[in-house]
């Protein structure tokens, strides 16, 4: 075996939350490239149907499942339809999640738990469906990986306004993982990422201003936005043998930032 035959993961399956665009379809795409088939779930089914396409183009199946993610029961259900429908669950990508940044004062109770649910519960949620399948054909891909990924944010371990509710959900989220890695080891692994700036639909309205764009790539020290796909190789690394001495880990993936690189703008309270 070579070490690039580490980072196969021919034969397994997978499931992509999120998977309409940005970091999840990239990640998608490259575990079908890496040989999984893949389940792929969002909002919205166009979006999917794209995606779809290019991963049935690498050769593996796709299984689009279009879905409101917020619903518990909706996400949930994901882990038996894949086990259905492709045949065993090797993989995990807990990557649907978000929430918009907002002052102190006008983030209310309702809001915060929201975020938490939203970014957190969502993961716990089809992650306690999946284990039980995961389990059921535990060994029987030789080679085969067990492993669930979630994507955390930088802001879940650093620190700036306005992002009181995003940035206390991503750091629940990576403090999940590293609970959920205790309670399911040895059998299966559970790691996540600290995900830096990425250029998706998430930063467009940063792309459309020069002075922004500046702003953030200059306060990062390897001096510019990350692609999708720097993310969708780290998700390959944990989820395949190349990963297989890692669990409860979150992988910093972000540029090499250690402290915010964007100013929204939000003022002192009472301002």
């Amino acid at each position: 075996m070579t070490i690039l035959d580490r980072f196969a993961t021919t034969g397994q399956v997978a499931i992509v939350t999120g998977a309409g665009r940005g970091l999840g379809a990239a990640t998608a795409v490259a575990l079908a490239e890496a040989g999984s088939d893949v389940l792929i779930s969002a909002r919205t089914e166009r979006q999917l149907d794209k995606v779809a396409e290019r991963v049935r183009a690498t050769g593996r199946r796709a299984l689009v499942v279009a879905a409101d993610l917020s619903d518990l029961d909706a996400v949930a259900g994901l882990a038996q339809t894949a086990y259905d429908e492709l045949g065993r669950l090797d993989t995990v990508v807990n990557n649907v999640g978000g929430t918009f940044p907002n002052a102190f004062l006008d983030t209310s109770n309702e809001f915060l738990n929201e975020a938490f649910s939203f970014n957190v519960t969502t993961a716990h949620a089809l992650t306690r469906a999946a284990v039980p399948l995961m389990l059921q054909d535990d060994g029987s891909l030789p080679g085969a990986q067990k492993s669930v990924v979630t994507i955390s944010s930088m802001m879940g371990r650093t620190a700036d306004r306005g992002f009181v509710a995003y940035g206390t959900a991503k750091a629940a989220l990576a403090h999940w993982t590293r609970m959920a890695a205790q309670d399911l080891a040895p059998r299966i692994r559970v790691n996540g990422i600290y995900v830096g700036s990425i250029m998706t639909s998430a930063l467009e309205y940063v792309a459309g201003q020069p002075e922004l764009m500046s702003q953030l790539e200059t306060k990062t020290p390897l001096g510019r936005v990350g692609e999708p796909e720097d993310i969708a190789a780290g998700v390959v690394y944990l989820a395949s043998r190349a990963g297989q001495y890692v669990t409860g880990k979150l992988l910093e993936i972000d540029g090499g930032i250690q402290q915010p690189t964007l100013d929204l703008g939000f003022p002192d309270v009472g301002s």
